[in-house]
């Protein structure tokens, strides 16, 4: 009987109908069947992790795609989560009323930082807007001065560093350490419905798969080309006439707006946003999401991500006093074997298939008729 291996199955690659089949039968698992067999507490689990997958695909498009590698992606996170907290704590207050947090700091009126953000409309839309706002304005400053590579990193790190220590320091806006708790309801309905809970977790699944096809479609347009070229050869491609500059801030732009959409998404499922979860730790962790995933590969982020959180919940929960030495080993492993990342093993079996196909073995040189010359 004959084998047939699977990239005989596939063709030697994935066809558009074939990627299109995955993802709709992705999205079906994701969508409808997750919420149905899974508990209230593993389903929000899982829409946590989404919310993460969310924001490595902006890093990949960023930095796989880019070549811009930032460890800051947390200030944009925070600033779309404590939109959304505001909103939220505003919400649930009540008209004319302050936040609980506010009322134990002694704060008598409600700071004018807040009054915005008591607009759903504003909250909404800030909280993927004004991510996307900071961006634009700090890449319009850092790569005119064509700063990059491990000094583009650093400058990103500081940020965000600057930005969690100023969450600390403004108790009475902020909430201080302890940041926006006790999120109990989202737009009018209460978060501890297990009906709220799984419509909220099918929003984020959504909004993960329009993300991902957006991701897809500027790194498949000519923009995407350019992006890829400028990572590559910067310099070359300004001689022939772009602007670098522009190209590097529109792309980072999108991925802090991506990052911003996923914190607006984060605070509803997890009912708290605060200045550790903001901060250069969980920065550096979405970036090696992205690196562990598969850089240049938005479903290698998206795994990444997704796998990286369910593994670092699993050993946490197994084994409580040393999962960290686990997650490390894993990390090593995966570097150390798929140095493309998870998502690159597939590619790493593909070409070398496709290499052994298209050398001739020698009993197939044999057969062929010899070349006659005159």
């Amino acid at each position: 009987m004959t084998s047939i291996s699977l990239p005989k199955i596939l063709g030697g690659g994935l066809t558009p109908w074939k990627r299109r089949a995955i993802f709709l039968a992705v999205g079906f698992v994701l969508v409808v069947v997750m919420p149905a067999s899974l508990s209230g507490f593993r389903l929000a689990l899982l829409g946590k992790y989404l919310c993460f997958a969310i924001i490595a695909i902006g890093i990949d498009l960023a930095w796989g795609y880019g070549g811009m590698l930032t460890i800051g992606q947390g200030l944009f996170f925070g600033l779309g989560g404590y939109s959304m907290g505001m909103f939220l704590k505003l919400q649930e207050a009540g008209p004319g009323n302050l936040p609980d947090f506010m009322v134990w700091s002694g704060v008598e009126t409600l700071p004018g930082l807040w009054k915005p953000f008591a607009s759903p409309v504003f909250a909404l839309a800030g909280a993927v807007l004004i991510p996307m706002v900071v961006a634009a304005a700090l890449g319009a400053l850092i790569f005119r001065r064509r700063v990059r590579g491990a000094y583009f990193a650093i400058l990103t790190q500081a940020l965000t560093l600057a930005f969690a220590i100023l969450l600390v320091g403004q108790q009475g806006i902020t909430g201080g350490t302890n940041g926006l708790t006790n999120v109990t309801t989202f737009v009018g309905y209460d978060l501890n419905d297990p009906v709220n809970q799984r419509s909220l977790y099918v929003l984020i699944a959504v909004c993960l798969g329009l993300v991902y096809l957006l991701g897809r479609q500027i790194v498949q347009s000519r923009y995407g080309r350019v992006l890829m070229a400028v990572r590559d050869r910067e310099d070359r491609v300004r001689f022939l006439g772009y602007n670098p500059t522009t190209i590097k801030i529109i792309a980072f732009s999108i991925s802090a707006g991506m990052a911003g959409l996923a914190g607006a998404l984060f605070v509803p499922i997890v009912g708290i946003i605060s200045p550790a979860m903001v901060g250069i730790v969980p920065s550096i962790e979405m970036v090696i999401w992205v690196a562990l995933g598969g850089r240049g590969t938005l479903i290698g982020a998206v795994i990444g991500a997704v796998l990286v959180n369910y593994a670092k919940t699993t050993l946490s929960e197994a084994y409580p006093s040393g999962w960290l030495y686990f997650q490390g080993l894993l990390f090593v492993v995966v570097m150390a074997f798929a140095p493309r990342g998870i998502a690159g093993l597939w590619r790493m079996y593909n070409e070398r298939f496709r290499s052994k196909k298209a050398v001739p073995s020698s009993e197939q040189m044999h057969q062929q008729p010899a070349e006659v010359t005159t």
